[in-house]
């Protein structure tokens, strides 16, 4: 389908025209993506072109590259080998040249690049930093406002963006097929590192305060420091300084990367933690959001989940992301998920594409497909790391890696389609979003919303411009005003109903025959994701070339619960569940045959169908043991 998007960059460097991503030539951009983390980033050269060709037949058009600092794996961008100790700050070339040669294989497959600057950097005290080994990863907050800080992160951006790749015969900096970059990984001075100013650390508190007094006094506030506790989230004057600050580092930051040569569009941070944090991505390019639906609290002595998905609630997790959107910049979600081993996930890619088309949203991009290059030996679903910990983190211990995981990237190749070609309408309507304050952001619950308007903040716009959000009394169910997305959390499904795509999801075996404009499916296992595609420009009715897909829970072997706790991870092979259902699609195309097709690509074994005047029908599972199907002429 995306065969002609080959290689990227043949449009020229990414651009933002209001809420959309457009390239030089004019040609608009949705992308549908992964992260690589840490040592992911820098694999060997027969892998990063497999890896290439791989994510671009799943329809993968991004790869953000996450974590290249952290010095928790190797390769790092610091540092190639274990044991070795980096170079104050500079650039390994064993490493670099990893990577380029990475960029260049994506980009021969149409895959473009999302640049990230600083997310785990250690900072050293050879490079002249004070109390270095106090500091936490990325140096969160302190590298907003400390001056020395900064200049080390414009060293970075030097080194990398100015680097020559020896495969493509290009600066990073004009390198078109790299199209977003961030300044800094979930770093802000309002939320979750808003608590360290209880025990600011030296120098940098002084620093801190001496800026705080020198603001004052430029705006004639009577106040003096002592005034102020440092982690109010209620004093006015303490917020408005805090958006100053962190406005004018982004400011400095962006106006560094433009002038070194940076052409594509940069957002702050990617988070919005409460509307002070959001309001300084606006003096950006973009806003960037991260969201999750899982349990913060993991521990690796309990090993506990959430065990539930987006039909078993009315309020889904990427509402928050709704909250801050706005009709002058893109929103893009560069980390996203509802990780192993939930038995639900394999709803969350297509709702997810589905709800981020609906609402103008530029695309997603999944967190994460691993956090090594080394996968060859790794065959367990959510367990690749050796160590129980890395930096201290339980979770990366593997429960994000979704490189092998059928129930989250077997639905790619839908929600790609759903995302980049816009098989989902966006909304007929949107309506404003009131943010409260800071300290009451976090009780404001857009419950079903993202699935019924569209949505944008109304900030910065004024109030005649749009209409504010109405109060609808919520009941069990949800339907866009396109009439294309269905969701009832009381009976536990929901439906994507395009002419290209066509999906129903959840407990479906308890919901007997959905009905869908077109086609009708009567799934017999309890849980599923049934998804068809067209793979033409055709529509599903006058198609002679469809995709379908039907994948429920999927765990390793012998792996064992009680409730949401953990017992056993298990082993491999990965085993998925034989989904049952019958089929009925309305077409226009005589001789349609449905192929059921294994993991390889292979069409293993015709399926029985039964031709009706105008209608194609046929049933899955049974023998087949598959959770692909192709429906082609013969």
């Amino acid at each position: 389908v995306f065969a002609d998007e080959k290689p990227a960059g043949k449009h020229g460097f990414l651009k933002v025209e209001g809420r959309k991503f457009v390239f030089e030539d004019g040609t608009p951009v949705k992308f549908w993506g992964t992260n690589f983390n840490g040592a992911g980033c820098f694999p060997e050269h027969d892998y990063a072109k497999k890896l290439a060709k791989r994510l671009s037949k799943i329809g993968i058009n991004l790869v953000r590259f996450h974590q290249l600092d952290s010095e928790w794996h190797t390769p790092n961008i610091f540092s190639f080998t274990r044991g070795e100790r980096p170079t104050s700050g500079k650039l390994s070339p064993e490493s670099m040249e990893r990577l380029d040669y990475l960029v260049y294989c994506l980009k021969q497959e149409g895959i473009y690049i999302y640049l990230d600057m600083m997310t785990y950097r250690k900072f050293r005290s050879d490079e002249g930093v004070e109390n270095a080994h106090n500091l936490k990863d990325g140096a969160k907050p302190y590298s907003i406002f400390s001056r020395k800080l900064i200049e080390l992160q414009k060293d970075f951006c030097n080194d990398i963006w100015l680097h020559e790749n020896p495969y493509t015969k290009l600066k990073y900096c004009d390198e078109p097929a790299i199209v977003l970059s961030e300044i800094t990984n979930e770093c802000d001075i309002f939320g979750r590192h808003s608590l360290m100013d209880v025990e600011f650390i030296e120098p940098y508190k002084t620093e801190y305060l001496s800026y705080l007094s020198d603001w004052l006094k430029m705006n004639k506030i009577n106040r003096t420091v002592d005034d102020f506790d440092l982690a109010s989230l209620e004093d006015k004057d303490l917020l408005n300084f805090k958006v100053y600050l962190q406005s004018n580092y982004y400011k400095e930051m962006i106006e560094h990367m433009r002038k070194i040569g940076v052409k594509i569009p940069i957002a702050g941070t990617n988070w919005n933690s409460n509307p002070k944090n959001y309001e300084t991505q606006l003096v950006c390019d973009f806003i960037d959001d991260h969201i999750y639906d899982y349990d913060w609290n993991w521990k690796m002595d309990r090993k506990s989940c959430i065990n539930r998905g987006v039909t078993q609630k009315k309020s889904i997790y990427l509402e928050s992301i709704a909250r801050y959107t706005n009709k002058n910049y893109p929103t893009y979600v560069s980390e996203w998920d509802v990780p192993w081993p939930n038995e639900f996930r394999a709803e969350s890619p297509i709702h997810a594409a589905a709800v981020g088309s609906y609402q103008g949203w530029s695309g997603f991009a999944i967190h994460t497909y691993s956090y090594s290059a080394k996968l060859e030996n790794m065959k367990l679903l959510g367990k690749e790391i050796s160590a129980e910990k890395i930096g201290g983190t339980p979770y990366r211990q593997g429960i994000f890696s979704a490189w092998n995981d059928p129930a989250k990237f077997g639905l790619f190749y839908h929600a790609a389609l759903i995302t980049r070609r816009g098989d989902v309408k966006e909304a007929e309507k949107f309506y404003g979003i009131e943010n409260p304050d800071i300290a009451e952001w976090h009780d404001e619950c857009l419950e079903s919303n993202t699935e019924r308007f569209g949505l944008l903040e109304t900030l910065d716009n004024k109030a005649d411009e749009l209409e504010l959000l109405p109060d609808i009394k919520v009941g069990s169910d949800v339907i866009s005003d396109t009439g294309e997305l269905y969701r009832n959390w009381e009976k536990n499904y929901g439906i994507i109903d395009t002419d290209m795509t066509k999906c129903v999801y959840g407990h479906l075996q308890k919901n007997g025959e959905q009905k869908l404009r077109g086609a009708k499916i009567n799934c017999k296992t309890d849980f599923a994701v049934i998804a068809i595609s067209s793979l033409t420009k055709e529509p599903i009715c006058s198609s002679d070339n469809m995709l379908l897909t039907a994948v429920g829970r999927a765990k390793n072997t012998d792996s064992k619960f009680d409730g949401e706790v953990m017992l056993d991870i298990g082993k491999p092979p990965v085993l998925i569940e034989n989904i049952e259902a019958e089929i009925e699609i309305e077409t226009n195309v005589e001789g349609l045959n449905v192929y059921a097709v294994s993991a390889e690509g292979y069409c293993i074994e015709k399926v029985a169908t039964k031709e009706l005047p105008g209608k194609l029908c046929f049933s899955l599972g049974g023998s087949a043991e598959t959770m692909y199907y192709l429906i082609a002429k013969s």
